[in-house]
């Protein structure tokens, strides 16, 4: 069969960005085309140690891949639409916005616990200064620590101490075990429900997953009794089933600005109106553009603990907005329906309201915070 061409995909290295790139390919596929994805490693990726937003402005994660676009090295880029910087480049296009998967965080425990369940001063990890602030608005008693890696590393380091006390609990069984064995000549039934164990250590081991495997060999830092991702990103790395969760409601733990889409960039022309042809999703332009145009009225980027969500109903886009200081303590809350025809001037006006009512003094505070 024929196919229409081939398309040069670039994507960061990381498990979570190749699968958010294949999603994309295997759209352009379907209709016929060849798709080759270029792994990019980004600057970004490589300062590992450092936390989101000290990387600089909005785009740590972007920049590079789209300089390939503009090489000519590759034809367009995939990103996660919620890193891109809202000032663009005037030969790129946003060329597609793929059907968004679900916008919302997730609370991750090691028992699936809701948020109000986790026990006064629980350590929860994340580096993001609106999660951060959101849950000390919330739950002020918590304690919040960085947190940073791929979405695999960092379940592996909440589920790494449980699971490493858990072994050595065995192992101790193992030798308890063997010692009455010797005495007694024979073996004697273990049961997990009476506290003991009916397996060796190493063949519970040889039964978890590859992700609580890797946790068992992972070092302990901060004992974490939660951690806080996207859900999009737990869903598109295959790790939903891993670990359990709690779904944070996204009117009120805001998300940020595109979360759950994913952006396809591309030379402004004839291939950017192919792409925006074969994967565009009107719905899920339509809600991040609205959010996109808030942030960038507002500008916060990375810097500021700001949440922005907006919703298609009808002939509106339902928008809800968080601003908060670094500790959750003050905040500008707000919500708005924003009429479809005209989405991007109503945006901007909201947004201009916003910066009115103390929004700009609050991003303003976080940016001097993070700079000085």
């Amino acid at each position: 069969m024929r196919t229409r061409g081939t398309v040069r995909l670039a994507t960061r290295g990381s498990a979570l960005a190749r699968r958010q790139a294949d999603l994309v390919a295997d759209a352009l596929e379907r209709r016929r085309y060849e798709v080759e994805v270029v792994i990019v490693e980004t600057t970004g990726d490589q300062l590992r140690d450092e936390l989101i937003h000290r990387l600089g402005k909005t785009g740590a994660f972007v920049r590079e891949l789209d300089e390939r676009v503009l090489s000519g090295e590759v034809d367009g880029a995939v990103h996660s639409m919620k890193d891109m910087p809202t000032e663009g480049t005037e030969e790129l296009v946003t060329a597609a916005v793929p059907e968004r998967a679900r916008p919302n965080d997730a609370l991750l425990t090691p028992g699936g616990v809701a948020l109000a369940e986790l026990p006064d001063g629980a350590t929860v990890g994340t580096s993001s200064l609106r999660r951060r602030a959101q849950l000390l608005a919330e739950r002020p008693d918590l304690e919040i620590e960085p947190l940073r890696g791929n979405v695999d590393t960092r379940i592996e380091k909440l589920l790494a101490p449980g699971l490493q006390v858990e072994r050595e609990h065995r192992r101790e069984a193992d030798r308890e075990q063997g010692g009455r064995s010797d005495e007694e000549g024979e073996s004697e039934s273990r049961s997990d429900e009476e506290g003991e164990y009916e397996r060796t250590t190493e063949e519970w081991i040889e039964g978890l997953s590859e992700l609580r495997r890797a946790a068992l060999d992972r070092e302990v830092d901060v004992e974490y009794d939660a951690i806080v991702l996207a859900e999009a990103g737990i869903t598109r790395a295959g790790l939903a089933d891993a670990v359990e969760y709690v779904r944070l409601p996204p009117t009120e733990f805001v998300p940020a600005p595109g979360q759950g889409a994913l952006a396809v960039t591309a030379r402004e022309g004839e291939l950017a109106e192919t792409l925006n042809g074969v994967l565009d999703h009107p719905r899920s332009r339509a809600e991040t553009t609205v959010e996109r145009v808030l942030l960038d009225e507002l500008g916060g980027g990375c810097i500021a603990p700001m949440g922005i969500y907006g919703v298609l109903q009808g002939e509106y886009v339902r928008t809800n907005v968080q601003v908060f200081d670094r500790d959750g303590e003050e905040s500008v809350v707000a919500s708005r329906d924003l009429p479809v025809e005209r989405h991007t001037g109503a945006a901007r006006e909201f947004g201009a309201e916003l910066a009115d009512r103390g929004a700009a003094a609050l991003i303003a505070e976080a940016r001097r915070e993070v700079e000085g």
